[in-house]
């Protein structure tokens, strides 16, 4: 990101199919007061008309677990039908944060590994390298997880003397994929996590943002009956990125050494107090103001910003399609989401962090290479394009832009 970042600085003038960031055009500052007092008019209901409560628990230290825990948990049963103890809610700094602390939770010896499909997010992968948790590549394949690769990588990793605990995976539009999963490969992928014994880190900021009209497919949390699955959120494309408000759902059963019992989201919180302390209790009543004013419903609450990226994905598509046609020579391809807010383009020559400088510099355009996601560092002919944040006419113009470097290197 600090890369991606200091190419952007450096050359301001061009156009980014890199960002993922979300779209820009409905920020509100009035409604962040709004959410700031719709939250605290609901504390004040809550103390019984304790004004002065209400003021310390929004403005002094929280607790480390978090405020809007109930509130979270009632969001999590309205739009995603999972019925979760908010004492097994995390309110964390951002969803980065709830997977460090996952990752710190499950690092227990040099011997716990992380399962992660690859391409994936990088920030799973950094997270790894923070806890010095090795990282163990499954494929991909265009409908999620390959299965048998995970029983397989699984399998010699264990007979390496290693013990991975969990696999990292988006089954929504995934970054930078785009891919989601079927509901029946969620439910293959619950029953060979079940078989394999490990614990599967669902992470989802884009589930919200298909196609109007189709039905969701459950989460692997809505599916989970056994607590296989940490459930990763985040408030950053649903609520507001400023915010810094993700959470972790982790209802899983820990039995500590001297015998006793917790949950995961117990162990947790210990970790967080000695990390971030609490997350800012302003930034999450403002987040809880939003839960409130919706109906604890982000998924009705983001129906503009879903037809933006509906509309932004569409256009991308299109104008891909003229601008290389099936028909030339060397053929150009990419894949075709149905949501998100990313899809990966394939080229007939490497793509590195060297080439997206002269991108940038030549052509005023940025992409993501897509070797950062497969952690290694080695260029591929692929690229990440993003098209979250832009304009129609940006759009159209990074697109030509996009086109005239992929042709001059072809």
């Amino acid at each position: 990101m600090n890369f991606l970042n200091e190419v952007a600085q450096h050359y301001p003038d061009a156009i980014s199919l890199a960002a993922g960031r979300p779209y820009e055009g409905f920020f509100d500052l009035d409604a962040v007061h709004r959410h700031l007092e719709t939250y605290r008019a609901h504390l004040v209901a809550e103390f019984g008309g304790d004004t002065q409560r209400a003021l310390c628990t929004i403005l002094q230290y929280g607790r480390t677990k978090g405020i809007i825990h109930e509130l979270v948990a009632r969001h999590l049963a309205v739009d995603e039908g999972i019925t979760a103890d908010p004492e097994s809610i995390v309110v964390t700094v951002g969803c980065q944060e709830a997977v460090y602390l996952t990752l710190r939770a499950l690092r227990v010896t040099d011997r716990d590994a992380l399962l992660a499909v690859v391409p994936s997010y990088v920030g799973a992968h950094g997270a790894a390298q923070l806890v010095d948790m090795p990282l163990l590549p499954v494929k991909d394949t265009p409908h999620g997880v390959d299965v048998a690769d995970l029983a397989a990588v699984v399998r010699d990793a264990r007979t390496a003397g290693l013990r991975p605990r969990a696999l990292y995976v988006i089954p929504d539009f995934a970054n930078p994929s785009g891919v989601s999963m079927s509901r029946e490969a969620r439910e293959e992928l619950l029953r060979v996590a079940a078989e394999l014994d490990i614990l599967l880190l669902e992470d989802n900021p884009y589930g919200f943002f298909g196609a109007e009209g189709e039905p969701a497919v459950p989460t692997l949390k809505s599916l989970d009956r056994d607590r296989r699955v940490v459930y990763l959120g985040s408030f950053a494309k649903t609520g507001i990125p400023g915010a810094r408000v993700g959470y972790v759902l982790a209802d899983q059963r820990v039995v500590l050494p001297d015998g006793g019992g917790s949950t995961l989201a117990d162990q947790l919180a210990k970790i967080k107090s000695m990390l971030t302390v609490n997350t800012s209790p302003i930034a999450q009543a403002v987040i809880g103001g939003k839960l409130l004013e919706n109906g604890f419903s982000l998924r009705s609450a983001n129906t503009a910003e879903r037809r933006v990226y509906q509309a932004n994905l569409r256009q991308v598509l299109d104008g891909l399609a003229r601008r290389f046609p099936a028909h030339e020579v060397p053929r150009i391809i990419w894949n075709t989401p149905t949501g998100g807010f990313f899809l990966v383009m394939s080229l007939p020559f490497e793509a590195g962090d060297d080439l997206l400088e002269v991108s940038a510099r030549e052509h005023g355009v940025l992409w993501t290479p897509m070797h950062h996601f497969y952690g290694d560092g080695r260029p591929r002919r692929t690229i990440r394009l993003s098209f979250s944040h832009l304009r129609p006419e940006e759009i159209e113009a990074g697109l030509d832009r996009l086109a005239g470097f992929v042709r001059a290197h072809a």
